[in-house]
């Protein structure tokens, strides 16, 4: 099964905390509304703000906002910025974890167009979506012939 870590499950659920909340919250207060550790909501905050996605501003008035409109920010966008580029397998990372075979695999290329669509899909996705309520559920009907 293909999963996202729990920081970045996390970093979704501080996100749309934070558009639905508007504004600017403390780490603390993201974290009492949201029931995340504190510790756990620092370090998520930390690497969305250094990704860009957050901002950070000291002061009374300060705290933590979103770095652009909920429109422009994807889930390809979150993803990345909590676990590093989106790929499936280790055929297209080109560090030294990578598989070291590139050129000889038959496989080579192939992937890449996997690891595409799952990028465009994630990034089809903004956190404007993820905040909006959820379609109510309305059970299919079934015909039987």
């Amino acid at each position: 099964m293909l999963r996202i870590n729990k920081l970045t499950d996390y970093a979704v659920v501080l996100l749309v905390y934070m558009v639905k909340a508007g504004g600017r919250h403390s780490a603390q207060q993201v974290a009492g509304e949201t029931g995340i550790p504190m510790p756990t909501v620092a370090k998520i905050l930390k690497t969305l703000t250094r990704e860009g996605l957050v901002v950070s501003t000291r002061g009374v008035s300060g705290g933590y906002g979103l770095g652009r409109g909920a429109e422009q920010i994807t889930v390809a966008d979150i993803v990345q910025a909590v676990e590093g580029p989106i790929a499936l397998t280790s055929c297209v990372d080109e560090s030294p974890d990578g598989c070291g075979i590139g050129n000889l695999c038959p496989m080579n290329g192939h992937w890449n167009r996997v690891n595409g669509a799952v990028y465009r899909a994630l990034s089809d996705v903004t956190l404007a979506d993820m905040a909006s309520d959820p379609l109510p559920f309305v059970p299919r009907t079934v015909t039987v012939a």
